[in-house]
């Protein structure tokens, strides 16, 4: 198969989250079919909540400015599927994603499987086949849901690293944050160290327990110092370090990443080269406009806090799209506050997932629909002013959308 006819099947497996099957026979089955490409290269596994994907751009980033030649595996994706595969910091090529994928759909094919892996299995197949045969020297590898039953849990870790611990996708890892917790510490091993982000206290417990149970060395991120912080609207400085994401909540990750990168032996002043598009994103200025992927309770306070600390001043309007799957009313009760102005509008998603922006034009009691992104955008344009904010947030389907406007015109600074 061709690219195109490469991501038209992944897709025809059914969304990622909604398909997943959790367990590691099928994987297992199929990547030993494949010689075992995930041992051939170091490994830092990375679980969590919230931040798992700016961690692992940091600690890339990192390793890379040590000349460590890396890899990267990410989900999902905002644009196209081949940013969820990074070798030295760029997104693999569509001929590359393309011999992957025929790589690894023969050899399922071939193989007396109960189902042809699923979209989360097949990709992690590529990321790990593609790291042996670029050459790869570690791999910063991101969890896809839970831990424990993650496909990427067939990996021998050099290091794991666990980010904050909150309340998502309960249907599948429990309602609980001591279930959830339960589930992310399965990809604990046993004598392999771990980073710790801040957690929880029921969270930390979990943690803890486990990392004694397997005589596992772990640094917490209340081991390091933070001195002489400053921050802005575009990232921070503390401890001799430049953190180039934006939002206090970045200053923790950047310190998991820190502390990672120095169980790893190399110097963490490399995380200043970190990129991780639609996460607090500055795309043009005059107005500012922010894209932000705030699609859980805990992202959206991070916006939130974000917005009220260095955009407090500024007339403030968000786009807002979501999906209906996830827990929008909770989201909702956290954004729609700080917002001045609110126009909705519904992404392009697989599946028909969106939530009507009608539906969520009642849940606000206030603001303006359009049918499409661009066609929000383009309202917005009409009314605000250069000293405005605007911040495009919900869904990362909608981030996705608005970056690809973005790239397309001569707005975006990239």
């Amino acid at each position: 198969m061709n690219y195109p006819e490469s991501v038209q099947f992944l897709y025809a497996l059914g969304n990622e989250v909604k398909t997943i099957k959790l367990g590691l026979d099928r994987i297992r089955i199929l990547l030993d079919a494949l010689g075992n490409p995930q041992r051939a290269y170091k490994v830092v596994h990375v679980a969590g909540t919230n931040g798992k994907g700016s961690v692992c751009a940091m600690i890339d980033a990192g390793l890379r400015a040590a000349n460590v030649r890396t890899g990267m595996f990410t989900s999902p994706h905002l644009i196209e599927p081949t940013e969820r595969i990074q070798i030295d910091g760029m997104p693999v090529s569509q001929a590359e994603f393309e011999r992957a994928f025929n790589a690894i759909h023969e050899t399922a094919e071939k193989l007396n499987l109960d189902v042809h892996p699923t979209y989360f299995e097949t990709v992690t197949a590529m990321a790990f086949w593609l790291f042996r045969e670029r050459g790869v020297e570690t791999a910063v590898i991101e969890v896809g849901l839970g831990g424990r039953l993650d496909a990427t849990n067939v990996v021998e870790p050099t290091l794991t690293v666990i980010t904050p611990i909150d309340l998502d996708h309960q249907i599948y890892l429990g309602n609980t944050l001591t279930e959830i917790a339960g589930e992310k510490a399965g990809i604990l091993k046993p004598g392999v160290p771990a980073v710790f982000s801040k957690q929880l206290p029921e969270a930390a417990a979990v943690l803890n327990v486990r990392a004694a149970e397997l005589g596992i060395k772990v640094t917490r991120d209340e081991d390091f110092e933070i001195r002489d912080l400053v921050m802005n609207e575009r990232g921070a400085h503390f401890s001799g370090l430049e953190c180039p994401l934006a939002g206090e909540h970045q200053v923790d990750n950047a310190v998991t990443a820190a502390q990672a990168l120095i169980a790893l032996g190399v110097s963490p002043e490399g995380i200043e080269e970190a990129r991780w598009p639609g996460r607090i994103e500055h795309v043009t200025p005059n107005p500012d406009t922010i894209l932000d992927g705030a699609h859980n309770p805990a992202g959206a306070r991070a916006l939130a806090t974000y917005l009220q600390r260095f955009y407090k001043t500024r007339k403030r309007w968000v786009i807002f799209g979501a999906m209906r799957d996830k827990d929008v009313k909770e989201v909702a009760g956290i954004l729609f506050p700080v917002a001045d102005e609110l126009v909705f509008t519904a992404p392009k998603a697989p599946g028909n997932r969106a939530m009507p922006p009608e539906e969520l034009q009642a849940m606000a009691g206030r603001g303006h629909v359009e049918p499409t992104v661009q066609e929000a955008y383009d309202w917005v344009l009409k009314q605000v002013t250069a000293e405005d904010v605007l911040i495009i947030t919900g869904s990362l389907y909608l981030v996705g959308e608005a970056r690809s406007i973005f790239l397309t015109t001569t707005l975006g600074r990239y």
